[in-house]
């Protein structure tokens, strides 16, 4: 007895109808031009952005820095400032390099360090220390009438030292006396100081007779700036 098989043609059909086969239609993939044209544009953008920021880090301009110590209502000269670059981006309220012939008419409105860069609310128009009832006074000390290192914008008591064939205490003159400028101890071979202080007009004509007679000293104030 035979048994019977059912031909090869009709079982791959059968398999070609199973579910396995049964596979979605796959869509085209779309382009979408738009997109990558922004992609684009970001890319440049973010390049363009950094290259500005490198251009502007490298920018510079000129500011005016002081050199030396300037007292509270003390003039600006023109040796006090040097011209500084900075970056032009530091928020800084700096005063620029083109305006010191402004600078040099005006006054410290604070005591100035060298090294400083000098920004618009350091400077007056005005000096409180140089105004009206105010006067300068030019001393000529020897060794032991005043301390070593007094520079520029000190401040220092200006006292009465008797001599020793006078009568008489010593006594301040001037509690806080503004050092105005220092001479040059060069041109009397090392063995005076010559400092001119600012002091009230009402004592200047007893510092000065005082000063002609050799009874003056000074001392520093270095916690008064």
């Amino acid at each position: 007895m035979r048994t019977s098989e059912k031909p090869v043609a009709d079982n791959a059909a059968a398999g070609l109808s199973g579910p396995a086969s049964r596979k979605l239609p796959v869509p085209p993939r779309e382009r979408k031009p738009a997109l990558a044209a922004l992609a684009v544009l970001l890319i440049l953008g973010g390049a363009l952005a950094t290259t500005l920021l490198v251009l502007r880090s490298g920018d510079r301009v000129s500011a005016i820095r002081i050199t030396q110590q300037v007292g509270a209502g003390q003039k600006f000269v023109d040796g006090m400032l040097e011209e500084v670059k900075i970056a032009s981006d530091t928020g800084v309220d700096y005063v620029p390099w083109s305006r010191r012939g402004e600078v040099t008419k005006s006054f410290a409105a604070v005591t100035i360090l060298p090294g400083t860069l000098l920004t618009n609310r350091m400077g007056s128009k005005a000096s409180d220390e140089l105004g009206p009832g105010k006067a300068t006074v030019g001393l000529a000390l020897k060794p032991g009438q005043m301390p070593a290192g007094i520079e520029q914008g000190d401040r220092v008591q200006v006292v009465y030292v008797p001599n020793r064939t006078a009568q008489g205490q010593s006594r301040v003159l001037a509690e806080s006396a503004l050092v105005f400028s220092t001479g040059d101890k060069s041109r009397t071979g090392g063995n005076s100081g010559q400092i001119t202080v600012i002091v009230d007009s009402s004592d200047s004509p007893q510092i000065l007779a005082y000063a002609s007679s050799g009874e003056i000293a000074v001392a520093e104030l270095p916690g008064a700036r």
